[in-house]
């Protein structure tokens, strides 16, 4: 049965007050005050479901992605060419945006700039309430996650639809995205069905009662279910994949068709771009188009590719087009000499399916919308390292350097990785004296392990120690160790016994004197 208008108001204001779509207080991934990754990814390695849920879908990832790079004889030249227009772009980003915001405005459209996500959350509000609209459609936007636009907006008594499938199951399961391409990529259909039945009726339209967990049957109830909220919203929320700056030009790319109906039924489109969405030339896309959809989802071409360049009256399309550029640290990115190359970063995601420390821990453990390699790299430099979190991310990488073969972009994602290290140390060395006494132990360790291997006869005294200990032990393996850091790593790890001999004796009784 269809729920009537009046019904759907009700319901709309009820989201307003009783029945909220933010993530519950005690949410998996609830970044802000969640703790910092060592601590977080306990707690998320023991959700067996998800870890089988994450490690089918990026190997099914990773499969299509190298099928369709196999297809491409000219793919190291495109990445070539990407890494050549964004480095371009950070060199000069200060003309593209002048360039960008002048071209905008002949083409109709309103140009803002933000300092901040509360400044570009606030910008929303404001165009929103002068439109007089209590809700907004919304296209999958990971700029609009980092600023938690949603949760601005229902504080302000705005309700903010996401139309994107896997956004919508995070919105209605209360939950956090884990994955900045498929956010709900943590969840399997039988739990999604779940959400559907329980949360849609809340919402608006229920889903089919005698709903399956069979995948056209779930996207037809989603469908079903946000068609009404299309139909009558008179504004809608981007963010932006590309900006041209010669031309003047919104460009969004996406698989559902679910951003088409928002760019083209509202009366009113705002869409949040960060600065560092700018390349140049409207024909440098040709590069792009190619690199993103193979990269993010395996595909050979986004099934949705559009371009907006400003208003036309009584055509299609919104009637009143606005554009924040948002900084929100990105200036502070683009003054780091080394991890200042994090911003050529499409948001494609292949970083994130290939790294063996995100399919374990999954993406809520980051304290981050950006988890994986990009969220290690871009937040703790967007947010700085004074908070413990953001300290704890550089460190959630094996350094195998998986990610910088698949960037489509040729981030270095390793180099920037330890360059982050370096700088986290160096705070924590400026603070003299850390409030963490596991990070002092393991200062006065490490301190330790430097003055050893600083000196061969030192090291080799070392050694010989190692080398008693282990003949005490009779080979047996090492146990607890009454030391906080120590006996933390050797819980999740087994140890060798130490050895009864060394490199350096065998070398003597073997390989001196010519034997």
């Amino acid at each position: 049965m269809t729920t009537t208008g009046t019904e759907l108001r009700r319901i709309t204001e009820g989201n307003h007050g009783v029945a909220r779509l933010t993530p519950a207080p005690d949410a998996p991934g609830t970044f802000l005050g969640m703790p910092k990754f060592p601590k977080a990814v306990k707690k998320e390695l023991e959700l067996s479901v998800q870890r089988k849920n994450m490690r089918n879908a990026t190997t099914t990832i990773r499969n299509k992605r190298a099928l369709r790079v196999s297809e491409s004889p000219d793919w190291e030249d495109l990445r070539d060419a990407a890494t050549a227009i964004k480095n371009r772009v950070a060199r000069h980003l200060d003309y593209y945006l002048e360039e960008a915001e002048k071209n905008l405005q002949a083409n109709g459209v309103h140009v803002h700039w933000a300092r901040d996500g509360e400044e570009a959350n606030r910008i929303v509000a404001e165009i929103a309430k002068a439109k007089g609209v209590d809700e907004v459609v919304k296209i999958k936007s990971i700029t609009t996650q980092e600023t938690d636009l949603n949760e601005y907006l229902e504080e302000e008594n705005i309700a903010c639809w996401e139309t994107d499938l896997a956004e919508l199951i995070v919105q209605l399961g209360h939950d956090r995205p884990s994955h900045i391409v498929v956010p709900a990529i943590h969840r399997n259909r039988a739990e999604v069905r779940e959400i559907f039945l329980r949360e849609m009726k809340n919402y608006g339209r229920p889903a089919p009662t005698d709903v399956t967990s069979n995948p056209p049957e779930l996207a037809n109830a989603a469908r079903l279910h946000l068609r009404e909220k299309f139909l009558r919203a008179k504004m809608a929320v981007s963010g932006g994949n590309f900006v041209c700056a010669d031309t003047g030009s919104l460009v969004i790319v996406e698989s559902e068709g679910n951003g088409r109906m928002c760019l083209t039924l509202p009366e009113t489109l705002v869409s949040l771009v960060g600065i560092e969405k700018i390349i140049p030339k409207f024909d440098d896309l040709e590069v792009f188009l190619k690199l993103l959809p193979r990269s993010a989802t395996g595909e050979r071409m986004n099934p949705y590719n559009s371009v907006w360049s400003g208003v036309t009256e009584g055509n299609d399309g919104p009637q009143e087009q606005h554009i924040i550029f948002m900084d929100n640290g990105r200036t502070d990115v683009l003054a780091d000499k080394i991890g200042r190359e994090v911003l050529r970063c499409i948001r494609c995601a292949s970083c994130i399916n290939v790294c063996p420390v995100y399919e374990r821990a999954g993406g809520h453990a980051y304290g981050s919308v950006y988890p994986g390699p990009i969220g290690i790299t871009l937040t703790p430099q967007l947010r700085g390292v004074d908070d413990p979190v953001d300290r704890a991310m550089p460190y959630a990488c094996s350094l195998c350097a998986a990610c910088n073969e698949v960037c489509p972009v040729k981030i270095p994602f390793t180099d920037i990785i330890l360059h982050l290290r370096n700088r986290v140390a160096d705070a924590e060395k400026a603070e003299k004296i850390s409030k963490d006494p596991e990070v002092a132990v393991e200062k006065v360790l490490m301190k330790t392990a430097g003055w050893i291997f600083g000196d061969a006869k030192r090291f080799e005294a070392v050694q010989l120690g190692t080398r008693g200990a282990g003949k005490l032990l009779h080979g047996k393996p090492l146990g607890p160790i009454p030391v906080p850091v120590a006996d933390r790593w050797l819980r999740y790890r087994d140890v060798d016994a130490l050895p009864t001999d060394t490199f350096r004796s065998w070398w003597k009784k073997n390989r001196e004197d010519g034997k």
